[in-house]
């Protein structure tokens, strides 16, 4: 049983503030990313999505493609048409090795708003989560057929966000759909990412690691902050640089036998938060926490 550490490039250039690293080239991501310790990185907007254009790009940095976002409508879509909308990353994935891939449910999401707090954000009963469920397990067993499995990603400013709803989705759906843990994302909701990783252990099959600083995620909560106005002020940075306890979770993820990728994903402004430097941080703790709890780590 072996783990991977891979980065977001989310540290460098932001998807849903695109303004911020607007003008740093993939080949720093890149670079930077490798120097600073990491064996893959996620998909970014900065990224080619033709397989035969990006693959030659990661293979000169020695870099894998660990996985990638896919914006789900499931609530508005049928299986067929969400299959047909994701035939395209599925085969960028697929191609180039990845074994999950990140999904969130997006229908009405409002974390990409800066002028929307995050009490604002959509919330779905138990039987609109268990119709959702019966259908994103049919669209992972066939993303699963196609050798790639979805890891679902919980997230603020969504429909899946608390511990309660990701309980939810984890009971409405098959073993077929991996859950994602982003320890960072579920402290922020109000949840307990350490009992999460034990409740659903055998589920997860993929971790976003995100420290928070306490403070200001207080001032966030307090004043109900966007998504993204939590995130220029500061609400995120990487493991080990906050205050969640990540030596238990990874305690918990040798427990279960937890084989895959760790992987930073702390977005902040790179202007304020130097890119190079905070990757390093995030590498050189997942390493430690790594050692620390026995998790096998290879390159």
């Amino acid at each position: 049983m072996s783990v991977r550490i891979g980065i977001n490039p989310l540290s460098w250039t932001n998807d849903d503030l695109p303004t911020l690293g607007a003008e740093t080239p993939l080949e720093v991501c890149l670079s930077e990313g490798k120097q600073a310790g990491f064996s893959g990185f996620e998909l970014g907007n900065k990224f080619p999505r033709q397989p035969e254009v990006l693959g030659p790009i990661l293979d000169s940095h020695q870099l894998d493609l660990v996985s990638g976002w896919f914006s789900g409508e499931l609530l508005t879509r049928s299986v067929e048409e969400e299959i047909e909308a994701i035939e395209d990353h599925l085969h960028l994935l697929k191609t180039l090795g990845a074994k999950v891939m990140v999904y969130c449910e997006v229908t009405g999401c409002i974390h990409g708003q800066q002028g929307t707090p995050l009490s604002h954000r959509p919330r779905i009963s138990e039987a609109e989560i268990a119709a959702l469920g019966e259908k994103l397990t049919r669209v992972a067993e066939y993303t699963l057929s196609q050798g790639v499995q979805i890891a679902y990603h919980h997230h603020m400013g969504t429909v899946i966000e608390s511990e309660a709803e990701v309980d939810l989705l984890m009971k409405y759906t098959s073993p077929a759909v991996g859950l994602l843990l982003d320890t960072g994302h579920l402290t922020f909701a109000g949840g307990d990412p350490i009992a999460v990783q034990k409740r659903h252990a055998d589920r997860i099959v993929h971790v976003h690691c995100k420290d928070l600083r306490e403070a200001v995620l207080k001032d966030a909560k307090n004043r109900d902050l966007s998504f993204l106005d939590a995130m220029l002020n500061g609400v995120f940075t990487v493991p080990g640089d906050g205050f969640i306890d990540y030596l238990s979770i990874f305690n918990g993820l040798k427990a279960s036998n937890y084989q895959g990728w760790l992987v930073v994903e702390a977005e902040q402004d790179p202007a304020v938060a130097h890119p190079l430097t905070y990757a390093t941080l995030g590498a050189n703790n997942l390493k430690k926490f790594c050692a620390e709890s026995g998790l096998n780590l290879v390159d």
